[in-house]
């Protein structure tokens, strides 16, 4: 995933839900509930920053979370559902 710049893909917009205090993926007929930390790491996906920059984006956030072993993996499943590009 070298030189991987991640960004929504075009049809999906994140979203936080005010009702429910939960950030939203909406997609064509379907919206996810995203947990946790999702909407933040998605928040970070801007198609400008490579994945090495989100990563280490988020361990000056986090310096006690495994992000360099959570985030890449959360990606890649994202970016199979056809949600990242």
């Amino acid at each position: 995933m070298t030189g991987w710049r991640p960004a929504l893909a075009p049809a999906v917009l994140l979203r936080h839900d005010r009702v429910r205090d939960t950030d939203l993926l909406l997609l064509p007929e379907r919206v996810v509930v995203l947990e946790g930390s999702a909407g933040a790491v998605l928040r970070l996906c801007d198609g400008e920053r490579e994945l090495a920059d989100i990563v280490a984006e988020l361990s000056r956030r986090h310096p006690d979370a495994p992000v360099a072993a959570e985030v890449p993996v959360f990606l890649g499943r994202m970016r199979g559902e056809g949600w990242l590009r």
